[in-house]
């Protein structure tokens, strides 16, 4: 992706608080900035999704859940796309948390369908090479 520069003027108490980001994250202050604006763009197309940080980093989220995005897509890829057994899985979600979900798989499918590949590629062989400890050892 090429990049262009540009100039713009921030208020200095906006300026600190993204240097405290900056400085949490380990990454430099142009970097923060480009994905805190990539996350608020995607929030503004599909409301009622947020970027929380979890385990593995920033992901979509279904607003008020800790729910990724990914786990919903990933479900409902598993029953055919079908938006009434969705919502009897996810009885406890609302319609509208769930089409968020659908809405922003639709508008970002290469970022969710990487994330539901990943997780496909979790064997129970490679978490043992893994993450050997986690191996039942005797009965």
């Amino acid at each position: 992706m090429s990049t262009i520069q540009k100039s713009m003027r921030i208020p200095e108490e906006l300026i600190k608080e993204l240097q405290n980001i900056t400085q949490e994250s380990g990454k430099d202050f142009s970097t923060t900035i480009k994905e805190l604006l990539q996350e608020a763009i995607k929030m503004r197309r599909c409301p009622g999704i947020v970027f929380t940080e979890g385990v593995s980093g920033r992901r979509a989220r279904i607003a008020g859940t800790g729910i990724e995005v990914w786990e919903i897509i990933a479900n409902f890829k598993s029953i055919g796309k079908n938006l009434r057994r969705l919502r009897n899985m996810y009885n406890w979600l609302t319609e509208q948390q769930l089409k968020a979900a659908i809405g922003y798989w639709k508008t970002y499918p290469k970022e969710i369908n990487q994330l539901i590949t990943q997780n496909e590629s979790w064997t129970k062989e490679r978490i043992h090479k893994v993450y050997p400890f986690l191996e039942r050892i005797g009965s």
